[in-house]
């Protein structure tokens, strides 16, 4: 176990990936936390905060925007680790995210000092997000951007001792000459807690409670967005009342856009869909961003959950689906295929097809006790690969004490 060490954090958004590993570390460690204003806290953390000095040059070169902002990052991270040079704070492990360059120059300040560095994602113009969906075609020059883009990670990757990646298929889209010092651990997930429930029930406010006595379909994303196959759900939305005169369907978002292309001010993916596509508004439900507790109770009611997704970062929801033994169907795209073996522990779907995602979502509305064993073996996928405290947390402290040496 690591104690008396004093551990030095870096993600803009406290806590992020590192929630976890703070807590778990925090009782008998000093432990800084660089971030960005917020007003989240944790016991026996302190939070250092920055923002970067300016934004970047709306004069600069297209391609370079990015890059500028990382490096305005990094600088404000670098100038606190200078600062805490002066005050005689010298860390036994940094770990931090690479993301938005805030890791780029920690080791020009504390070279010595081990670097374990985040990497969820190296870009590319091919074979990932970018072109998949042929409705939402990209600029030409988007892969130049790109490209300088991962200048910034390239170079976290260069100083980092060790990085890490969360699945096998984004450690497989890092260059293969630094594959070799970044471990695959998953964030984990706290299975003690994402249950299954003998008589589950949720209410979602406004009177709207669902108990199992009507067949009900959920669909969860961060924000409601192409990235995510929102577009395309809500093609097969239609399909699935038709099909189940009984079913509700549970849209869990926000309007913004986390991943991809952003639309004109006033906007959103949402208004777009509902205009395409219009809902019965009493039975699809859309509830907006959730508090945790009432999330894991939606899972827990839901008889089929929709996770469908660009091949791109794998979200933590779909995991935490299957830990609550619900039906998965997800889409046929990478990392979900890691994860769901279709017909085992999950249904995989085309994720450009809303007749197979509603022929797929009545099919298991009609027939639940098909599924039985399937959502079982769902939870126990995660169990016995993604489990928060007895697989991936260990190893991530394992590697830690590693580094300490």
């Amino acid at each position: 176990m690591i104690r008396n060490k004093t551990l030095l954090f870096v993600h803009q958004n406290f806590p992020g990936q590192f929630l976890h590993l703070c807590r778990a570390l925090s009782a008998e460690n000093r432990i800084f936390f660089i971030t960005k204003p917020t007003q989240n806290r944790l016991s026996n953390v302190r939070l250092v905060e920055y923002t970067p000095h300016r934004k970047p040059n709306p004069e600069t070169h297209l391609y370079l925007r990015t890059l500028e902002d990382a490096v305005l990052h990094g600088q404000g991270v670098a100038r606190l680790l200078l600062q805490m040079q002066k005050e005689n704070i010298r860390p036994d492990v940094i770990i931090g995210h690479s993301g938005w360059g805030e890791t780029q120059f920690v080791k020009d300040v504390f070279p010595d000092v081990p670097l374990l560095s985040y990497i969820e994602f190296f870009y590319s113009a091919v074979g990932a997000d970018v072109g998949f969906d042929p409705e939402f075609p990209s600029n030409p020059e988007l892969r130049f951007q790109l490209r300088i883009r991962n200048q910034m990670i390239l170079s976290c990757l260069e100083a980092t001792d060790v990085g890490l990646s969360p699945t096998a298929w984004q450690h497989s889209r890092i260059p293969a000459i630094f594959q070799p010092k970044v471990e695959i651990i998953h964030d984990g997930v706290d299975t003690d807690l994402v249950t299954p429930a003998n008589n589950p029930r949720v209410t979602l406010g406004h009177g709207l409670t669902f108990d199992g006595s009507v067949p009900l379909v959920t669909y969860v994303a961060r924000n409601l967005e192409p990235y995510r196959g929102f577009h395309v759900f809500m093609r097969a939305v239609g399909r699935i009342l038709e099909a189940n005169p009984t079913a509700h369907i549970v849209i869990v978002g926000g309007d913004g856009v986390s991943y991809g292309s952003r639309l004109p001010e006033g906007e959103s993916y949402k208004a777009r869909a509902l205009k395409e596509n219009p809902v019965d508004e009493s039975r699809v439900h859309f509830v907006g961003k959730l508090d945790y507790d009432v999330f894991k109770q939606l899972l827990q009611v839901s008889d089929a959950h929709v996770y469908l997704t660009y091949p791109f970062v794998l979200s933590w929801s779909m995991l935490e689906s299957m830990a609550s033994e619900c039906l998965l169907i997800g889409s046929r795209t990478p990392p979900v295929e890691e994860v769901v073996r279709h017909g085992e522990n999950g249904l995989l779907v085309d994720f450009f097809d809303p007749r197979e995602i509603a022929e797929t979502v009545t099919e298991a509305l009609r027939r639940p006790e098909l599924y039985r064993e399937m959502r079982r073996a769902a939870r126990r996928t995660v169990v016995e690969g993604y489990d928060l405290k007895r697989v991936c947390l260990p190893r991530q402290i394992q590697l830690i004490e590693r580094m300490l040496g």
